[in-house]
């Protein structure tokens, strides 16, 4: 299994979107507070979104809760600009994938932190922008479920 780590989730399609994702690839879901948005029973609903307790969801209080949560895991921080690609590491059951908040992507500390550990999804540069949160997730779960044989 898989863990999707959301911090600050902003966007509750991108969140929703997500969450479809985890669910149809045996993924837990983890997201980081503060939320952007009313995650409440009837914004769900209203949103369409009808399997969430099917998802397998994890709530930290904090970055600095979840860090702690996740100092002796393997882990690794999805954000633009780093040398090193999704595709140039072996993934393993049960690592962390970490996704930053959508408009300001992953704290710059955090980042600095860890540098070996930062992926990108190369992407080209004819746009001030980057490929949308939900679909950067799909991207990088389904290669580490590629590399692990589609097994879930």
């Amino acid at each position: 299994m898989f863990n999707i780590v959301l911090i600050e989730p902003e966007h509750p399609g991108n969140v929703g979107n997500i969450g479809r994702t985890a669910v149809l690839t045996e993924s837990r879901l983890h997201l980081v507070r503060p939320f952007k948005f009313d995650f409440s029973d009837r914004f769900l609903k209203r949103a369409g979104i009808d399997y969430w307790d099917k998802v397998d969801l994890v709530i930290h209080d904090s970055l600095e809760e979840f860090m702690d949560y996740v100092s002796d895991k393997r882990f690794y921080l999805i954000e633009t600009g780093s040398d090193k690609r999704y595709t140039d590491v072996e993934f393993d059951d049960g690592d962390y994938l970490i996704f930053g908040r959508e408009k300001e992507g992953i704290d710059k500390k955090l980042l600095n932190e860890n540098k070996d550990k930062i992926l990108t999804i190369p992407m080209t540069k004819k746009m001030d922008r980057s490929l949308n949160l939900a679909n950067s997730v799909s991207i990088v779960v389904y290669e580490a479920l590629r590399q692990s044989d589609f097994k879930f």
